[in-house]
């Protein structure tokens, strides 16, 4: 009798990338993904923790979850990821109807879960965090119709920021083989993808040492650059403390290399920056804002930046705002301190109240709009060129996106999926682009 999946993503690329590879082993064992978990035999939460607000919507809807098993008392729910990670065996106490809690180092080890769950034997705690990140299983046909992808090159985190969780639930840095990350790689462009974003918690510190060979980030790159039927390549995350003058000229090497790059820089202020235990400071941040611009004009930047840190003053915060000014980023992500337990700035003094962390944010916020659209509106009149990803919201129109990430919706029938085309931007929005191909 043919069983049934719901997978439910919260959380980060990576978390994306590994609801992919559990998808991929269940088709392969026979299950069929389904649309709601209300006709799912099996049900999985990947679930994020880097700040407060993506837990509890984790438990929000496993609790609703649960009131599908009561009606349903073979139905298996399992968490799995960073939260599954954190709280490890006191879900299972919280919350009684749930079966499996897994890590995001335990995926590896699916096959003997499987087994587990297939056998009825009972509840299953799974948070090792001494494990190699797992080579996907190709489940042919399962990426038919997606036009860009994920690979993960490495997994973990050593940076050890003093608000940051991920080290403790993603574990020490561990960089996959080559010939893993080329393979699979291979495998996506062969099913028809034409994008691949390289992911990693700090991509710049990828290495490898083989017996004969040591492979650098930049050196990645460039090899996987080569790959038949890639049209474009990105990456993320990097961090300021690790970007290599070799990191930013591979922009001017690699012509399949998109002109963007995503470099959190979480505070304005050198006092707030050394709280959180960054490894620079703003004047260095700056400068390899400046060296990325004089060595690529067009590149696009978009940043992470966090207010309301412990002990952050109004100055600490114009700072930032100042900052922010002064490069004006593409885009940001933004969003308010929350108290992760075991990270060291749990434990300190100067806790923001929460109305004015609300406050900072909407003040950043309309700062970054203004930015965002000014940016925008730069770009009317100017051809770009897009990869066309899929249709649109609206009937009849395509969507893609730009090398420098932005969304571009525009008028065409779906022969050109796939496919590069140059746009001529017409309008500007905040969120995104129209325009027309030019023929």
């Amino acid at each position: 009798m043919p069983r049934n999946f719901y997978i439910k993503t919260m959380g980060c690329q990576m978390n994306d990338y590994d609801s992919d590879y559990l998808a991929q082993f269940l088709v392969n064992k026979g299950f069929s993904s389904v649309n709601t978990p209300e006709n799912a035999d099996l049900i999985l939460i990947n679930t994020c923790a880097v700040r407060a607000k993506p837990e509890q919507k984790a438990y929000s809807f496993l609790g609703r979850m649960s009131s599908i098993k009561k009606g349903n008392p073979n139905l298996t729910i399992g968490m799995v990821g960073c939260l599954a990670q954190l709280k490890g065996p006191e879900l299972l106490k919280r919350f009684p109807q749930l079966d499996l809690v897994i890590g995001p180092r335990e995926l590896g080890r699916f096959q003997e879960i499987f087994e587990k769950i297939d056998r009825n034997s009972g509840k299953f705690v799974a948070t090792s965090l001494d494990l190699a990140p797992p080579q996907p299983a190709p489940c042919k046909g399962y990426f038919h119709k997606r036009i860009t992808g994920h690979v993960a090159i490495m997994e973990g985190c050593n940076n050890f920021c003093s608000y940051c969780i991920v080290p403790y639930v993603r574990g020490r840095e561990i960089s996959r083989s080559p010939d893993e990350i080329i393979a699979e790689a291979e495998n996506l462009l062969s099913e028809g993808m034409r994008e691949i974003t390289l992911l990693g918690q700090n991509v710049n510190s990828y290495l490898w040492e083989g017996e004969k060979t040591k492979w650098s980030f930049p050196a990645l790159l460039h090899e996987l650059s080569r790959l038949d039927g890639l049209l474009r390549l990105r990456f993320t995350t990097s961090h300021p403390k690790d970007l290599s003058d070799d990191l930013i000229h591979s922009f001017l090497y690699i012509k399949n290399l998109c002109h963007h790059i995503h470099l959190p820089f979480q505070a304005g202020s050198n006092r707030i920056l050394k709280l959180m235990k960054r490894g620079y400071t703003r004047e260095k941040y700056l400068e390899l804002i400046d060296k990325l611009r004089k060595n690529i004009p067009d590149i696009a930047i978009t940043s992470d930046v966090m207010v309301g840190f412990p002990g952050e003053s109004n100055e600490d915060f114009e700072l930032t705002l100042d900052l922010i000014r002064d490069v004006e980023f593409d885009s940001l992500f933004s969003f308010k301190y929350s108290d992760r337990k075991g990270t060291f700035a749990e434990r300190m003094d100067g806790k923001i109240d929460k109305t004015v962390k609300s406050s900072r944010l909407n003040i950043l916020q309309d700062l970054q709009k203004e930015i965002t659209l000014k940016k925008n509106k730069a770009l009317e009149g100017r051809h770009l060129e897009v990869l066309v990803e899929g249709p649109s919201k609206r009937e009849g129109q395509l969507t893609g996106r730009t090398a420098s990430h932005k969304v571009v919706n525009f008028n065409s029938n779906n022969s050109r999926i796939g496919n590069l085309h140059t746009v001529t931007i017409k309008h500007s929005f905040l969120n995104s682009l129209w325009g027309e191909v030019l023929e």
